[in-house]
């Protein structure tokens, strides 16, 4: 099983849009059990919120629903519990590095790195441009996963034959 966490400013954009892409990827592809995926915000300020309505409206036109989500900020005890902790711009980096001072298991990159246009994913609040923010977290995402859904097939397929 993978566990990965995206990271975003407040957790009611861009992460949860990583994080509800993923979810139907991995649905999709029938892998869902193999993974387990969450986002969280590096700030407080949202915690408690459902993602953004622009964010929400994004989603929906791509046929994901994110109903339930509610902003949450990221916790010390992330860094044991996840895999990878993929975030969407420096600013993030920079609050994520004030959470876990180092990163000994190399598990903090930075969405877009991911893929072969590495760059930061500019926080679509603040520029209400969520067409841009989907385009660059879905390829971020699409890359993450295509590099993971051979492995969660072979597990998968290894469960079922010990079955």
């Amino acid at each position: 099983m993978k566990h990965i966490l995206f990271v975003c400013h407040g957790n009611i954009c861009r992460s949860p849009m990583a994080e509800f892409i993923m979810k139907k990827m991995a649905r999709t592809a029938e892998v869902s059990e193999w993974f387990d995926i969450a986002s969280a915000g590096t700030s407080d300020e949202e915690v408690g919120n459902p993602v953004y309505p622009m964010a929400r409206q994004e989603l929906a036109q791509h046929g994901i629903g994110c109903m339930g989500k509610k902003a949450r900020q990221i916790e010390l005890s992330d860094y044991d519990q996840y895999d990878m902790i993929v975030f969407m711009d420096s600013n993030d980096l920079n609050a994520l590095r004030k959470f876990f001072i180092t990163d000994p298991e190399e598990k903090i990159t930075r969405l877009l790195d991911h893929t072969d246009n590495p760059h930061d994913i500019v926080d679509p609040w603040y520029t209400r441009d969520f067409r841009t923010a989907w385009n660059d977290i879905y390829a971020g995402v699409k890359a993450i996963f295509d590099k993971l859904l051979p492995q969660a097939k072979a597990d998968l397929e290894a469960q079922k034959a010990d079955a």
